[in-house]
Parts: structure tokens; C-alpha cells; sequence
């Protein structure tokens, strides 16, 4: 493809449309049915070779569903739906791209796949933000009445829905996961990881670490400080636990003063050098927003999983006779 030299308009509001794309954390994203059937009713019932659904990121549109095209995505500067973003308000059709000045040089035109025909509806969000586009083109130039402009209209609206349906059900599917206290993981998350990884073992023979721990002297808090001293002491061990596990590692509040951790050992970090370095840090005083300042301690009970476990439950009662093991020597 020769360089690109045209100039991509960019909408006044580009930080704030960006950060609205980002937050549906769908780039990047596997297929989805959803999105799929209506890029089918779109090409169908336009009676179009080509159909998509873009999102337009800071350097590229994004298919999230495309039919009639190979490529996964576009350099902005020759998408057509860069334009689209700029009519916010109704869709950008282009009944002949030869014949526009904006689009005669663009690649797309000139070289295959040869398009002339364009329609794209912007994809607006609850805040007015021009995600992307659903369009349809075509390698052959045609007229585009009020009634198809209204269906690709009502289609991008149908696009929405299927966005914020999935945003949402991702949202209550981080809650569900998610310990309200800490924003750590929770056991069921922490179950789920288990369960997943014990498959993942069996199949490769990769093992991994489970920590189980709970935090010493934390009944002295809440007794004579009160629950909200202790919560804000689970809220501080929980921040200075995730400082020290990996990116790849899991850490959970489990329940009351109870931790997990799931790791993959390494020769560079071992599961002893972790549990080293979260007893050090959870034993440093910790000041509370009162003033008061207390001292608590960890327990940290450790098991390898091994093909002699039959079940996350063994696992976790291995850990868990660890764990006493360590308490019962104090």
C-alpha cells in the first residue's frame, strides 16, 4: 500500500471520545453473535456485498464484526468512517467515492478492494460520543434513499443497545467477582481460577502454588478499635499484598481476616521468596485515618498442586493444614 499522506479529521472532543471506546474494553475482542447477526441484517436488507461494525480507536478502525472483508482493521487515515465521526448526527453516504473529492486517492478506491459505494452510521453512546460505525459498502456505485438511511440509522442504535448489554453484564460480572471491601478477588473468582488451572495442569503437567493465609492479632483490632479499624486494616494488607505478587499471579480476600494466593513459581521468584515478602510487609505498623496505629501479623499455609489432588477442595484443605501447621509451631 503506498504512503499514506491524507489528512483524518478528528473530532474536537477525540480525548473524551477515546477514553468512551476504552471504557467498553471490547477492543481486541473475540466475535460475538450479537454483533455478527446485525452486520447479516445490515448487508441483507441493504442488499450490500459488504457489511461492519467499527470501533475507531486513536490510529486504526477496528472490526468488531465485518462480512464481505478479510482484514480485521484499517488505518484511520483511510477508513471512510473517520468522516462518519464527524456527522454525529445522521450517516455519512457516499453514493460514489470516484466522484468525491475526500475519497478519489484513498487505497480503498483506487486499489483493490476497488470500493465506490459507502453508508456508515455513527455508533453514539449515552454521552454523545461517536464510538464507531456500522456501515455497508460496495465495489459498484448506488443510489441510498430516505429508507435505507433510516434502517442503517436504526441499525447503529441496535449496535448500541448490544454494546451497553455487554458492558453491563461484564460490569456485574467483575461485581460478582470482586470482594466489596478490598477490590481484590473473591472466593468464588478465586475458586473458579482453581478449578481452571487444575484443568490446565492435568492437560500439561504445569503445576502451581496455592497460598492460604489469615492475618494474626486482627480480632485484638476489631475488639477494641471497632470494624471500621478492621476494614480499614484488610483494606491496607490487601494493598500491600497486591504490590507484591505478579501480574500473572491471583490474590483474593476469601473471607474475614482470610487471604489466597495463586502462583506460578519460578526458579527467579519461588512461592518461599513471596511468602518471605508478604509476611515482611503485613507486619510493618499500619496507621489508621484515627491516629491509632496497630501491628498485625501472617499466616501463610502453602501447597503445590500435584496429579495425587483430585479436587480444588483437596487443594485447598492441603493449604489450609498447612496453614495450621504454622500456627500451631507459634
Amino acid at each position: 500500500m503506498p504512503e499514506l499522506t491524507m489528512q483524518c479529521p478528528l473530532p474536537l472532543n477525540e480525548a473524551q471520545r477515546l477514553r468512551a471506546v476504552r471504557s467498553y474494553d471490547i477492543l481486541d475482542s473475540l466475535p460475538e453473535v450479537d454483533f455478527d447477526t446485525l452486520t447479516r441484517v445490515a448487508a441483507q436488507a441493504l442488499n450490500t456485498p459488504a457489511a461492519v461494525i467499527g470501533l475507531m480507536d486513536a490510529d486504526r478502525l477496528w472490526f468488531k464484526s465485518r462480512l464481505g472483508l478479510t482484514v480485521p482493521q484499517l488505518d484511520r487515515q483511510i477508513a471512510f468512517c473517520a468522516h462518519a465521526l464527524m456527522r454525529p448526527d445522521e450517516p455519512l453516504v457516499v453514493e460514489d467515492l470516484r466522484q468525491d473529492i475526500r475519497f478519489q486517492e484513498n487505497p480503498l478506491v483506487t486499489q483493490v478492494p476497488h470500493l465506490c459505494f459507502y453508508a456508515g452510521a455513527p455508533l453514539i453512546d449515552r454521552n454523545g460520543y461517536a464510538l464507531g460505525t456500522i456501515a455497508v459498502v460496495d465495489t459498484q456505485p448506488r443510489s441510498f434513499n430516505y429508507a435505507q438511511r433510516a434502517l442503517l440509522h436504526d441499525l447503529s442504535t441496535l449496535v448500541i443497545t448490544a454494546l451497553e448489554s455487554r458492558q453491563r453484564a461484564n460490569m456485574l460480572s467483575h461485581l460478582a467477582m470482586t470482594d466489596h471491601l478490598t477490590g481484590l478477588a473473591n472466593r468464588a473468582q478465586f475458586e473458579r481460577t482453581l478449578n481452571s488451572e487444575i484443568a490446565h495442569a492435568r492437560r500439561t503437567g504445569e503445576s502451581f502454588t496455592v497460598f492460604y493465609m489469615d492475618l494474626d492479632d486482627f480480632k485484638r483490632v476489631n475488639d477494641t478499635l471497632g470494624h471500621a479499624a478492621g476494614d480499614e486494616v484488610l483494606c491496607e494488607v490487601g494493598r500491600r499484598m497486591a504490590n507484591q505478587v505478579r501480574a500473572e499471579d491471583m490474590l483474593a480476600r476469601l473471607g474475614g481476616d482470610e487471604f489466597g494466593v495463586f502462583m506460578r513459581p519460578s526458579a527467579e521468584d519461588p512461592a518461599e521468596s513471596l511468602a518471605t515478602r508478604i509476611a515482611e510487609v503485613v507486619s510493618a505498623p499500619i496507621t489508621l485515618s484515627t491516629g491509632d496505629k496497630v501491628s498485625v501479623g501472617i499466616a501463610i499455609g502453602i501447597a503445590t498442586y500435584t496429579d495425587t489432588i483430585e479436587s480444588m477442595a483437596d487443594l485447598l484443605a492441603q493449604a489450609d493444614r498447612a496453614l495450621y501447621e504454622v500456627k500451631r509451631k507459634r
